[in-house]
């Protein structure tokens, strides 16, 4: 098994963040995944994955703050 990419938006310009989480996770196959690095929770994001990928990804924090969140996104 692949390791995962890191995909750090933290010096990315807002507006241009979700699109590239987006792009990122539509690339990976089945049971692949990358670990996001962001300077706040992502929850909003998390809700937008919820919204558009019911129950084709997967979401697993393995830092929360206070100033680095990483959180493991991957396709099942």
């Amino acid at each position: 098994m692949a390791e995962d990419s890191i995909l750090d938006v933290r010096q990315l310009i807002p507006m241009d963040r979700h699109r590239i989480i987006f792009e990122t996770y539509n690339k990976l196959g089945s049971g692949a995944g990358f670990i996001l690095v962001n300077d706040h929770d992502p929850k909003p994001l998390y809700y937008q994955f919820d919204a558009e990928h019911k129950n084709e990804f997967t979401w697993k924090y393995l830092e929360q703050g206070p100033s680095v969140w990483r959180v493991r996104i991957g396709r099942p």
